[in-house]
């Protein structure tokens, strides 16, 4: 093993390595919104939002690639190989940004980041379908209600901020879904291929396809101006090295253990779209996040007795 495999297999490494991928992807919601009104691009465009969002996740990609290959990773992948990562792209990336992207333009950035958190439980609650380490307990089932409560608690007194709707809101718990699967494929994958590897050629297909449909449907950067391209610049480096982190700890450590951190997305989010964007700051905003984040912390707190049979991605040892 070497050094850099026994930093992110460290439990003691695992809450600094988390909050690092905490904070990229939290600036990404008032950064998407910053970048987006820098090139002119309309929350009713879709087409340009999608292309906008190739791009950033396009570059993300042969950024995670460059590094890989710096680090000697190997690309040699099979015909079956190429099909868990074409999944993966598909899925992690392709479907859940555009699903992201047109429901962030339709929703408060501070409220989107608070919904988006619905994955974490989900993933949660799938992998016991697909994991015997993982287990549904009744601490994980209050967890998980305990956590939902605060997304309801989102769309009471809807008048202070904004209904749900299908094309904001709707849309955002869609990209969870897909989020929460890309989590299972990774565990999977990841026994096969090397996740830098992974990441970087999933980020590079999935961004190439949303950068292709946008172009295709008519989308468009028109406007450049420079502070736009430092949004997007920011929004490339949050990709490469919040994806790249948080696909290494999944493969190392049980789901609940990684996923407790992402409750503090919704915090971060919130405070970051409040102070950069203005938004206002509802009380129920508070209430909300601590709900999600005590929900996330009651999952990762199971303690279940040692079990015998342990899963098969355990036992394997990936390839660096």
């Amino acid at each position: 093993m070497n050094k850099s495999e026994a930093i992110f297999k460290s439990k003691k490494a695992l809450p600094f390595l988390t909050m690092i991928s905490v904070l990229a992807w939290a600036a990404a919601f008032p950064f998407i919104k910053l970048g987006m009104a820098a090139f002119a691009i309309s929350s009713a465009d879709t087409a340009s939002e999608t292309f906008f969002a190739g791009i950033r996740f396009s570059a993300a990609g042969i950024i995670v690639i460059l590094f890989a290959a710096i680090n000697g990773c190997s690309f040699k992948l099979s015909f079956k190989d190429f099909l868990w990562v074409l999944s993966y792209a598909v899925l992690n990336t392709t479907m859940q940004y555009f699903f992201f992207y047109v429901g962030l333009s339709h929703s408060p950035g501070s409220r989107a980041s608070i919904l988006n958190s619905i994955g974490t439980f989900m993933l949660v609650l799938i992998s016991c379908l697909f994991f015997k380490d993982e287990r549904l307990t009744l601490k994980r089932v209050i967890g998980c209600i305990v956590g939902f409560s605060g997304l309801v608690l989102l769309n009471i007194g809807a008048d202070s901020s904004g209904a749900f709707t299908f094309i904001g809101d709707g849309m955002i718990i869609l990209s969870a879904t897909c989020s929460a699967f890309g989590g299972i494929l990774t565990r999977v994958a990841g026994q096969r291929i090397s996740i830098p590897v992974l990441t970087g050629l999933g980020l590079l297909i999935g961004g190439a396809v949303l950068t292709v449909g946008g172009y295709f449907a008519g989308g468009r950067i028109e406007t450049v101006t420079s502070s736009g391209i430092i949004d997007l610049a920011v929004l490339i480096l949050s990709s490469a090295v919040g994806f790249s982190i948080y696909n290494k700890l999944l493969l190392y450590h049980p789901v609940g253990q990684v996923a407790i951190y992402n409750s503090l997305i919704p915090v971060f989010g919130i405070i970051l779209s409040c102070l950069m964007l203005g938004e206002p700051f509802l009380p129920k905003y508070i209430v909300a996040a601590v709900l999600v984040a005590a929900g996330v912390f009651t999952i990762n707190f199971v303690k279940n007795k040692p079990n015998a049979a342990q899963t098969e991605l355990k036992e394997s040892q990936p390839r660096s």
